[in-house]
């Protein structure tokens, strides 16, 4: 088992990566987060201090890479079918 931490996504900001990390938590895989400490204080969005970079270790990144594989093509499976999907028609 590999303890070595490896960067699965790269954010834009605390409440993306929160929402990632949450889908990646929900499946099972842990996550660290990282981001630029006066990002991190001041509360950045934007530019570099802004990004948060999510990492998991290395024996479960090709199961994280493909879960945000999944998200990013809208594949995810909706669990309540009475809330529209992001990819229906309205």
């Amino acid at each position: 088992m590999s303890h070595k931490l490896v960067v699965v996504y790269t954010a834009t900001g605390q409440m993306q990566a929160n929402i990632v990390k949450g889908l990646l938590e929900a499946n099972g895989i842990p996550v660290v987060l990282s981001q630029e400490s006066a990002g991190a204080t001041y509360g950045f969005t934007v530019g570099a201090m802004g990004l948060v970079d999510l990492l998991v270790t290395e024996d479960r990144r090709a199961e994280a890479e493909a879960l945000l594989a999944e998200m990013t093509r809208g594949e995810l499976e909706n669990p309540n079918p009475q809330l529209p999907s992001p990819n229906q028609d309205e």
